[in-house]
């Protein structure tokens, strides 16, 4: 109706007729709607409440079963999740460690009705929503989601819980609901129930537990792997004293704790677990990684991680591994002849804070076929596999140069970042640009070269060029092009990237590096081949997936470079006849790490030594062995060399298939300089060291023809012959700390 007719209709005295939606949405309409929709939900509720009855007998935590665990060839490796759970009389449970769990859950417990109307609407929005993660309940709903439902994030579980708690809360006594909610609860280590958490973290009976310790137990209520102080990182340890101390607060808050007393306490770790001896040698390490794969997997379902392990501590489960018994034993043989029969710890002291860790992947399946997360699983619980809690030193860099290729990065002074291109290799060089102008990184041995082209800085390791090339590309790009191929850990974006200053573990390293031979297809590395619940097939996502984080132009162009750190640079160990090799090998920080992560056109295989004290402290890895230094070119990678060449066996595929704008043969740095200095590229400030080249003889070194690609240019370098060996002065280094030979400890990450 226009305007027109609304006049006309006024003055004949009518209302005009409303058109459209307007006939339907007046204010006591709306307000009618709203109380019908109230009406039909409490209608609803009240039906279903008179409709669901309480379940006559207990589910998840009353019937739990074993997870079984088979390799590849379909022998089993492990049946683990025997019952663990021993229930206990609330009254031998002490009251102060009843008031702390209930400080830690839901303070509120002992008036409440029962149930958290706010928290459960909030739980059913955000499933409906597709957020996964509940909102808070209180012990009363999560005893009846424990006992009688099962962690599913469903609404129609979330409806049947508070339903069943308000009839639990009117049959049952706040004592008997708490005994109940303390007995059926999981804390971690499989242990269902506080007296079986008592017995695995503290090694004792739950009513002998201190106040102390009691509120740790309470505290592991929350994220139970997570704040293990076993397996937990710093930021999980951080987080679980934190909530150590709330809970302790709350107690406080509750007057259940005297605060002089509160201010006395101090926190206690709690003790090692004591792992199922069907779990020795690397058969734990192999069935921890599958647990870990499988909650990550329900996690990603929308269940809480709480809920998720506490699902799987359930049991059910028939998991293969898609471990390769042939590759696994070569991957043991080689750790053992190459590094293990070195180490003697009644002669050397360090020889006994050697752990080794190595992760190898098959290209095309990313699937885990080898695994050695370190001497036995009953005498060292971290598996070096999967822990990250050290740096990747230089196997970092290659990061940097994917992210320079991904994004047609140039120098300061305008120069297209290739693997010929010329930067300053000066020893201590400050970093040029506006990000991280000043920091001035320390090359290993005082290596100093200027000019030198990407490539041989890459081959050198040199720090001095990839700070720099951090900056040139751009500091949080370079954290970017990190983090889409892998990276699992926060860390800040600074030059000092260029060192791989950020924690990852073997694993993360094996996916990265497979990234790269995956032609730029984000590869996460599993471990498990298949899985299922009850009989029921669980579905699994691919380990290769259909995302490419890089261009193939720039994962084949950093893969390309990284075959000249294996023929001309700190990995030449690792040559082999019958197929190609790219890799990079990293020495961290004061030795307390050494890497080499490489592949061949079929298999990825990430190998690091980590230096570990009593305590988990990390020490110098020096004079291991017998030797002066632990690097990545000594034992990792001829750990990495020996495995490889069993693995593949006579199935290798000899040549990476690479579609790349960089060349395919090794670019070695000018004479002499060719262009004026450059913000990129400025004059030497002092000579640089003697270093000899690697003598490559040819039944181990892979044919390459070198070719010429157009005029010599700062950004782009003609190949040139290999340079002749120089023999190495008196205490030099005969290379920059990757490779083998006698060198310094100065604290230098290469």
């Amino acid at each position: 109706m226009g305007r027109a007719d609304a006049r006309r209709a006024q003055k004949k005295g009518t209302k005009p007729k409303k058109a459209g939606i307007r006939r339907f949405f007046t204010w006591k309409m709306l307000l009618a709607y709203v109380v019908g929709v109230i009406a039909l939900g409490v209608g609803a509720f009240v039906a279903l409440y008179f409709y669901v009855d309480v379940p006559g007998e207990g589910n998840t935590a009353a019937k739990l079963q074993s997870n079984i665990y088979k390799s590849s060839d379909g022998k089993q490796i492990a049946r683990i999740g025997e019952v663990n759970r021993e229930e206990v009389p609330l009254s031998k449970i002490p009251k102060d460690i009843q008031h702390a769990v209930v400080a830690a859950e839901n303070k509120n417990f002992y008036s409440d009705p029962g149930v958290d109307l706010m928290g459960t609407a909030r739980g059913i929005f955000n499933t409906v929503m597709g957020r996964g993660k509940q909102g808070g309940s209180t012990i009363t709903q999560q005893y009846v989601k424990n006992y009688y439902l099962d962690q599913r994030q469903t609404v129609t579980r979330k409806v049947k819980e508070l339903i069943i708690s308000l009839k639990v809360q009117d049959k049952m006594s706040k004592d008997d609901i708490l005994a109940g909610y303390l007995n059926t609860s999981y804390y971690g280590r499989g242990a269902y129930g506080i007296q079986a958490a008592s017995r695995a973290y503290y090694n004792k009976d739950v009513d002998k537990l201190t106040l102390e310790e009691g509120a740790y137990l309470a505290a592991l209520l929350q994220a139970p792997s997570q704040y293990d102080w076993a397996v937990a990182t710093d930021a999980g340890k951080a987080n679980a004293q934190a909530r150590w101390n709330y809970v302790l607060d709350k107690m406080v808050e509750k007057d259940w704790l005297k605060p002089d007393a509160r201010r006395s306490m101090s926190f206690k770790k709690p003790g090692d677990p004591k792992p199922s001896a069907g779990l020795k040698g690397q058969n734990g390490y192999l069935v921890e990684a599958a647990r870990q794969e499988i909650i990550r997997d329900l996690v990603k379902d929308g269940r809480s991680q709480k809920d998720a392990e506490q699902d799987f501590a359930a049991g059910g489960w028939t998991i293969t591994l898609s471990i390769d018994p042939k590759k696994q034993k070569a991957l043991e043989g080689a750790i053992k002849d190459k590094l293990t029969d070195d180490l003697n710890p009644k002669a050397r002291e360090v020889d006994g804070h050697v752990q080794p860790g190595a992760v190898s992947v098959d290209r095309k399946t990313g699937k885990i076929v080898a695994l050695y997360g370190g001497e036995d699983y009953l005498k060292h619980y971290m598996s070096n596999a999967t822990r990250r809690d050290y740096q990747p030193a230089s196997t970092f860099k290659p990061l940097i140069l994917a992210s320079a290729f991904e994004n047609d990065s140039e120098t300061q002074d305008g120069k297209k970042i290739k693997r010929g291109t010329l930067y300053d290799g000066t020893n201590k060089r400050p970093v040029v640009g506006k990000e991280g102008a000043g920091y001035a990184p320390e090359n290993e041995d005082g290596y100093s070269q200027n000019p030198v082209t990407v490539q041989q800085a890459m081959n050198d390791s040199v720090n001095t060029v990839f700070a720099q090339m951090a900056v040139d590309v751009g500091l949080e790009k370079v954290k970017k092009t990190a983090t889409d191929m892998g990276i699992k850990s926060d860390f800040d974006a600074t030059p000092a990237m260029a060192l791989g200053t950020m924690p990852a573990s073997p694993m993360d390293m094996a996916g990265l590096y497979a990234t790269l031979d995956n032609h730029g297809k984000k590869t996460v590395p599993s471990i498990v081949k298949s899985a299922s619940l009850g009989g029921k097939e669980y579905s699994l996502p691919d380990a290769v997936t259909g995302d490419r984080v890089i261009k193939q132009n720039t994962a084949d162009g950093v893969t390309s470079v990284l075959t000249g750190v294996v023929n001309d640079g700190t990995a030449n160990v690792v040559q082999n006849p019958r197929y190609e090799v790219a890799g990079k090998t990293g020495t961290a920080e004061f030795d307390t790490a050494a890497w080499f992560n490489g592949y061949t056109p079929d298999l990825i295989t990430s190998v690091a030594l980590f230096g570990e004290a009593q305590g988990g402290k990390h020490v110098p890895l020096e004079g291991a062995g017998g030797g002066s230094r632990v690097n990545g070119g000594g034992y990792p990678a001829k750990i990495w060399a020996e495995y490889t060449s069993k693995a593949l066996d006579d199935d290798a595929t000899a040549k990476f298939d690479l579609d790349t704008d960089e060349d395919t043969g090794p670019v070695l740095p000018p004479t002499k300089p060719s262009a004026p200095a450059s913000p990129s590229s400025t004059p030497s400030r002092g000579p640089s060291p003697t270093r000899s080249a690697q003598t490559q003889s040819p039944s181990s070194t892979p044919s390459r023809t070198p070719q010429s690609h157009g005029p010599s240019t700062p950004s782009h370098t003609p190949v040139v012959p290999p340079k002749p060996p120089i023999t190495p002065s008196p205490g030099r280094s005969t290379g920059t700390g990757d490779q083998g030979g006698t060198l310094p400890d100065n604290g230098i990450q290469r």
